[in-house]
């Protein structure tokens, strides 16, 4: 009863995780979100980039955030070896943890299925933050070769063009980054596994919630919207405006 009751908690974050993945992937694409809200500032930015001389301060913001990944990375490598050698040590390690309060030991089977999903989950992220890593440094190069202002000889379709592809890299990497940093949340239900399978199964859910709140309904999300105009001013004069000027230039013929 309690491998059935650890099975059904470990298949309930597996739903959690990937259909809130597919969820949110959908939902970017017709409703505002952190995600989708962003890919419009880099577009931005990387026009505001092609219009400046010196691209220093460009490059500095690249770098940053290459390094967010690489510490995240390296601390996945971290966590991976903590766990590989409590891993070797699974029976004494069992012995301590039953000596907790809230320790709920389970089979051996069970502890060491814990444990390697929480490997999996950091061996995950570990892929994507490199990925991002590797992302950001195309950026940076694509920065490197960017057109000067004063160059005659790229036309503004060309520059149009050379935007929106490093924008879309520049997406890419955030994305990529985006997931790493989801599994750290995941991460913290599978901690949960330890305590009790329902408290892994309320975990998991509490962090879609999490997650959701923070993409789709946070104070960062309307902080970020307020600053874009996205819907242009219609250049149609009202029709009475119209009206008036027509009835106007009744009047002025009329007299003359």
């Amino acid at each position: 009863m309690k491998e059935s009751l650890d099975l059904l908690a470990l298949l309930w974050f597996l739903v959690c995780w990937l259909g809130y993945s597919e969820y949110s992937r959908r939902r970017a694409d017709d409703r505002p979100c952190l995600s989708n809200t962003l890919d419009l500032y880099r577009e931005d930015w990387m026009r505001v980039m092609l219009r400046r001389d010196n691209r220093i301060s460009d490059a500095s913001v690249v770098g940053n955030l290459e390094r967010n990944g690489a510490f995240f990375a390296s601390s996945c490598l971290l966590i991976l070896a903590g766990i590989i050698t409590a891993l070797g040590y699974t029976q004494e390690v069992m012995e301590v943890f039953s000596t907790l309060p809230f320790g709920n030991l389970p089979s051996r089977a069970i502890w060491e299925l814990r444990m390697v999903v929480l490997m999996v989950v950091f061996i995950y992220a570990f892929f994507k933050f490199t990925w991002s890593m590797r992302m950001y440094n195309f950026v940076a190069v694509l920065i490197g070769g960017a057109p000067f202002p004063g160059d005659k000889q790229v036309s503004p379709a060309s520059r149009e063009a050379f935007a929106r592809s490093a924008a879309q890299v520049c997406n890419m990497a955030g994305d990529a980054f985006n997931l790493g940093l989801r599994s750290y949340y995941y991460a913290l239900a599978v901690v949960a596994w330890f305590i009790h399978p329902v408290a892994f199964l309320a975990a998991s859910t509490l962090v879609v919630f999490v997650l959701y709140r923070r993409e789709f309904r946070s104070a960062a999300l309307t902080a970020l919207r307020s600053g874009k105009v996205f819907e242009e001013p219609s250049s149609k004069a009202p029709k009475s405006t119209k009206q008036t000027e027509k009835t106007e230039r009744n009047v002025e013929g009329k007299a003359d």
